[in-house]
């Protein structure tokens, strides 16, 4: 498989899709060094399929701020997702691929005055507020806009506390504002909510819901007849089946308590979409042995550091801002070598730049590759050019039945493809037929020795 010159199309593969030989290929055949990724637009195709059984419901709007690449933006566009934008840049990026307008909900309750501005100028009139000044710019700025009033509602356990920073009490400040939304005419349509990105807690959305129940019947004493609840995200992205408890959850609380199916219900998920569909390949590009001697035994010990190409401030930043740990596996298979205690260290000359601090790896040699799956989420749009790091290049990779399930679609042109022509299409479309999941589509397998 030659995958030479293929950063920018998304590479039609024919048959089974195995990441590790992918990975492989791209550095034999590419004669890559640096880092790079995998994206598997099957898993992202699945996953859209998984959510549409979970939660038939629930309408999904990506939130573009978790992973902004094109491949990602297109294919949710293709496939009809609505699009939760926070900025002036995102909004103008999803209106760049014909998404329509009425398809995105300007999710940030403080906005500055010229984002306001350009999303009136863009008939983008879906939008968030949490408190009294808001109001008042969409007055002066935006009054034709279509309102949600977002509240606060934390999960007990989420890896970020996102009512720190937003939302209105739905008990007391809600109806607060809502007296004064009335009162400068503005047109208020639902009610929002977000217990936490990456929640741990599935039941916070019953309480959420529940919550949200009570300002739908508080605005309906003013006069308002709301017709929108927005879910918020916060979902796991783990290839699994970890989101249908969030989704039972969810289902029941919305039959207690909007049992009205004319209410639109809709979600805010950036995490389940594109977590597992991104994997991280890094090279070692240098290491040390550090041997230590016991003072009173005199037993010595091993241990060594290896340098990777990205670190915390490119992909890995999530070690700093939500101490959460990326394991990764040498692409090499080591079944049955000896271990040794390792430190993995990014590439910038800051001390800070470690990626995991303690961990059992075999003996690693220069050029080796560590590679770490599930890293689609809030890795690629937080990289910085710190130290003149480079962020690591995008590989995007779909199966020939995904391919013609999207190829057609707006907003994609033949030129998004590489396709190789020399095989028979409808005898790869009829073996990945026979071997289709239970959502439809085939999924990508991450098995390593």
């Amino acid at each position: 498989m030659k995958m030479n010159n293929f950063h920018e199309p998304i590479h039609v593969l024919n048959g089974h899709i195995d990441l590790w030989n992918t990975i492989d290929d791209i550095i034999t055949n590419g004669n890559e060094e640096n880092p790079f990724y995998i994206c598997d637009v099957n898993d992202i195709i699945q996953k859209y399929r998984m959510w549409k059984s979970v939660m038939p419901r629930v309408k999904p709007h990506y939130a573009v701020k978790c992973n902004d690449h094109p491949t990602v933006l297109k294919v949710l566009a293709a496939l009809g997702l609505g699009f939760d934008c926070a900025s002036k840049a995102e909004i103008d990026k999803i209106l760049s691929l014909g998404v329509d307008p009425s398809r995105i909900i300007y999710a940030h309750t403080t906005k500055p005055l010229n984002h306001l501005r350009h999303a009136a100028k863009s008939n983008v009139n879906l939008m968030t507020f949490d408190n009294e000044m808001e109001l008042h710019k969409i007055k002066n700025i935006h009054p034709d806009a279509r309102t949600v009033i977002r509240i606060k509602y934390d999960a007990k356990d989420a890896d970020c506390i996102l009512g720190l920073k937003f939302g209105c009490e739905p008990h007391t400040e809600a109806p607060h504002l809502l007296h004064i939304a009335r009162s400068l005419g503005i047109n208020v349509v639902g009610v929002s909510f977000h217990v936490g990105s990456g929640c741990h807690d599935p039941s916070a959305f019953h309480g959420a819901i529940e919550a949200a129940r009570f300002v739908f019947d508080f605005a309906s004493t003013l006069g308002y007849d709301f017709n929108l609840l927005d879910i918020g995200g916060g979902y796991p992205g783990e290839m699994d089946d970890s989101i249908n408890k969030y989704g039972k959850i969810i289902n029941l609380a919305l039959e207690e308590y909007f049992p009205n199916k004319s209410i639109k219900i809709i979600s805010e998920p950036g995490t389940f979409f594109v977590g597992s569909a991104f994997t991280l390949a890094c090279n070692v590009h240098s290491s040390k042995k550090v041997v230590t001697q016991d003072p009173v035994t005199g037993k010595t010990s091993t241990q060594f550091m290896y340098y990777i190409n990205d670190g915390v401030f490119g992909s890995l930043s999530c070690v700093i801002s939500y101490h959460i740990l990326k394991i990764p596996k040498p692409l090499k298979n080591y079944s049955g070598a000896k271990k040794f205690p390792s430190i993995i260290w990014g590439p910038t000359c800051d001390s800070m730049d470690q990626v995991l601090g303690d961990i059992l790896l075999p003996e690693l040699q220069l050029g080796e590759w560590l590679v770490f799956a599930d890293m689609g989420a809030y890795t690629l749009p937080l990289c910085t050019p710190f130290n003149g790091f480079e962020s690591p290049s995008v590989y995007s990779i779909i199966s020939h039945n995904n391919w013609l399930f999207l190829n057609s679609r707006t907003p994609f042109v033949q030129e998004d493809f590489a396709v190789n022509e020399s095989e028979n299409v409808l005898d790869v479309i009829d073996s990945e037929m026979q071997a289709e999941m239970h959502y439809a589509f085939p999924q990508t397998s991450f098995v390593r020795g």
